[in-house]
């Protein structure tokens, strides 16, 4: 599909722009999957390439270039330049300039959203995305896209549709709700993909206003946001209290709901974690740091099923993409045996 549409792409790219001009476009049906990642099953939809092609200018040359400016600096998803491995670093910069002038006793807030992209409101998300953007092409696209975005709610009764913008809404349960239920009678406007680009963009500006009321209305010099996880540190327990509080209550406005479970305010000095990655600061400054053991669990399970279908090269590659971007802070020791591990699987299990 890829290689037809390159070898006639200027053909196709001229058609793209005939279409958004006269307003005339339409999406191409979508492919829906479910993956499992990091212990978490989603819900995943692949886009044609059309489809993908014009999203991508859309964000890439249109809505990140306007927002970019309006971000706080440890907004670290997505971006050219950030991700996971920059905000892991400012999580560390944070901690020894809080214990230069505190020590470690401190207080770390850590906030996670629940269902964050199944439940971004439509309305609200062009509503930010327009106070950003003035272009009317940009504007027809992203209303078109939303809408394309709504889910089919007729099996709802009459009271569950009242409240169903303010109801945690799961599109894996939503799944397994039977086709012939949903009939198109009903729609609710909220919901994202996450395949699709639009909701990566909107993963990063959704929650903008919230970062911007800790950072600038609050003053929490040590605050950070990846997506959906963020984090605040500050010396009065009281205040990160305080602070979660009107999180929530902003969030709500949002339709954003607060995972109680694992947002939570714990000590420097305990261990906590963010982001797969344990955590603690000791009285002498040193920031002890480890993966989550549960990552490192994952990994090996993962070794043995791939090494019976990969040749020892390939098991290798794998590995040490995986190891690379998973445990850089392992012990020797887990070092030592994740090693010996894939040199017995590449020995006894890969294909010769």
């Amino acid at each position: 599909m890829v290689q037809r549409y390159e070898t006639d792409y200027l053909s196709n790219i001229a058609k793209h722009v005939r279409d958004i001009r006269d307003r005339t476009y339409t999406l191409s049906p979508a492919t829906s999957f479910v993956i499992r990642e990091r212990g978490k099953v989603r819900a995943i939809r692949g886009e044609h390439i059309d489809d993908r092609v014009v999203k991508h200018v859309l964000c890439d040359e249109i809505l990140l270039p306007a927002i970019k400016p309006r971000l706080i600096h440890d907004n670290g998803a997505s971006l050219k330049g950030k991700g996971v491995a920059f905000t892991r670093r400012r999580l560390l910069q944070h901690l020894r300039a809080f214990y230069r002038q505190r020590g470690n006793n401190g207080y770390i807030l850590l906030m996670d959203f629940s269902k964050f992209y199944d439940n971004i409101r439509h309305k609200e998300l062009f509503r930010i995305l327009m106070k950003h953007v003035n272009d009317p092409h940009a504007a027809y696209l992203i209303d078109y896209i939303l809408q394309n975005e709504c889910v089919d709610v007729s099996y709802m009764t009459p009271e569950q549709y009242a409240v169903c913008m303010d109801t945690l809404f799961s599109s894996l349960e939503y799944n397994e709700i039977p086709t012939h239920l949903k009939t198109g009678s009903l729609w609710m406007d909220k919901h994202l993909d996450i395949g699709d680009q639009l909701a990566q963009v909107a993963g990063i500006v959704y929650p903008a206003e919230i970062d911007q009321y800790v950072k600038t209305v609050k003053g929490v010099k040590y605050y950070a946001r990846y997506m959906d996880d963020s984090y605040a540190i500050h010396q009065d327990k009281e205040f990160l209290r305080d602070l979660q509080k009107e999180i929530t209550a902003k969030a709500a406005t949002l339709g954003i709901t607060i995972n109680q479970r694992k947002t939570r305010i714990v000590p420097l000095s305990s261990h906590w974690s963010f982001l797969q990655t344990r955590y603690r600061l000791t009285a002498t400054g040193r920031i002890e740091c480890k993966p989550c053991q549960t990552k490192i669990v994952r990994g090996r399970r993962k070794m043995r099923k791939l090494a019976p279908i990969m040749t020892a090269k390939q098991l290798d590659d794998w590995f040490r993409s995986w190891y690379n971007a998973n445990c850089e802070d392992v012990s020797k020791q887990q070092s030592k045996n994740l090693f010996k591990l894939l040199s017995d699987l590449e020995e006894n299990v890969c294909i010769k």
